[in-house]
């Protein structure tokens, strides 16, 4: 497994390390951020597809802050995904 670290921006957490093995994800963990939602969407994740997952997380929001940790995620693995 190939495991990527990307800087979010504009959030409380300030690193998202997960892994992409045949399209799926494993291992996504927050550095920072709400411990136990940060977690819980680690848990949700797992195996899950990464161009779906993309798909349902780019576009939440955190309050007024324009982001929020999960539409990070989004643009993380949609950033690996596009290389």
């Amino acid at each position: 497994m190939e495991k990527h670290t990307y800087i979010p921006k504009g959030v409380c957490a300030r690193q998202i390390d997960f892994e992409i093995e045949d399209g799926k994800l494993h291992n996504v963990k927050f550095t920072g951020g709400c411990d136990g939602n940060t977690k819980a969407i680690g848990k949700l994740l797992e195996g899950a597809d990464a161009a779906h997952t993309v798909e349902v997380l780019k576009g939440n929001l955190c309050g007024m802050k324009g982001t929020s940790c999960a539409d990070q995620l989004a643009k993380g693995i949609e950033e690996v995904l596009g290389k």
